[in-house]
């Protein structure tokens, strides 16, 4: 992807505001409404901006658990891995998964209505299946999830150095 300062503007505008019009976008990075909607429209088109989403509060959703599910599996073999990938992709409390490294294949994160339906869906959906030999699960009692991922192509990584000589 070739982006220059200005879609990293609009990236990263709509990043934190996913709901910003054209208009109100196009003023916060000082650009013409019809260049605005071009490059917005383009960067789609190119897979850099690939959808928005409301964040909706768990407690209307009626979820009261979230918990990490390490998962795993009997061998580590292409086809199981994607086949399992596949199979936890359709279940709906599992709003993220991770293929890993280290002792669990599986790092999956989960959202249910209370720990019974935790306990059902670890027996029901995992224990259950053939290829999987070892669940592990941590219930969280909190999270922080960053609304915005940062931009390390337009600004480069601070170093662990930096951040330290910096006290």
């Amino acid at each position: 992807m070739d982006l220059d300062r200005i879609d990293f503007a609009i990236l990263d505008a709509l990043q934190n505001d996913a709901r910003l019009s054209n208009k109100e976008l196009a003023a916060r990075i000082n650009l013409a409404q019809s260049s605005c909607l071009e490059r917005v429209r383009r960067l789609r088109e190119d897979g850099a901006l690939r959808d928005a989403h409301a964040d909706v509060s768990d407690e209307a959703l009626g979820i009261g658990v979230q918990a990490l599910i390490h998962v795993q599996l009997t061998r580590h073999s292409r086809d199981l891995v994607s086949e399992f990938e596949v199979y936890v992709r359709a279940i709906d409390e599992v709003v993220a998964a991770y293929h890993v490294t280290g002792e669990h294949d599986f790092m999956l994160h989960v959202v249910v209505a209370d720990t019974e339906h935790l306990r059902d869906l670890l027996l029901d959906r995992f224990t259950t299946r053939d290829e999987v030999s070892r669940v592990q699960t941590q219930i969280l009692f909190s999270y922080h999830r960053r609304p915005a991922r940062p931009n390390f192509r337009a600004r480069p990584p601070k170093r662990h150095e930096e951040v330290e000589s910096r006290g």
